[in-house]
């Protein structure tokens, strides 16, 4: 079996804040800095980014994808972060991608059943989806940084 017989494809749903502190810094966190469902994804995975809202905690709606990666390491690493929060993380290798609204690809990705009810597999946190889901997500953030503003 080769590397790419074994990649996975994942969305994990975080608040914007949270992707751009990621992106910044090389790494994701999720489930709330737990290390549970980091333990599922493996180096060479590929994560997408689903953002709700636009900082944890906050009212306004965002409903974007803003970010996609690669799994960069083997196992999940704690950090202190100061106030005895000490969460997990994972290293990411970040592409350069533009932001997408969710909501015109919903008709497009097979893991949404439902799509009255189409936020639902994205409260999960971490979400195992299929190369061809994944291809639709991916798609559309690469072209929104191959078709943004200069």
């Amino acid at each position: 079996m080769t590397h790419l017989d074994t990649r996975r494809y994942w969305v994990l749903t975080i608040s914007l804040d949270h992707v751009l502190l990621g992106v910044e810094g090389g790494f994701t966190q999720a489930d709330h800095g737990r290390d549970a469902r980091l333990r599922a994804l493996s180096r060479g995975d590929l994560v997408a980014f689903y953002s709700p809202r636009p900082a944890l905690g906050s009212q306004v709606v965002l409903q974007q994808l803003t970010a996609l990666g690669e799994v960069a390491d083997d196992e999940p690493y704690q950090v202190h972060g100061g106030d005895d929060v000490r969460p997990w993380r994972r290293k990411v290798t970040f592409e350069q991608v533009g932001r997408v609204p969710i909501r015109p690809l919903i008709p497009l990705l097979g893991f949404v059943t439902d799509e009255q009810r189409w936020g639902l597999p994205f409260r999960s946190g971490v979400l195992e989806v299929t190369a061809g889901d994944f291809g639709v997500v991916a798609g559309a953030l690469r072209d929104a940084v191959t078709h943004a503003p200069t």
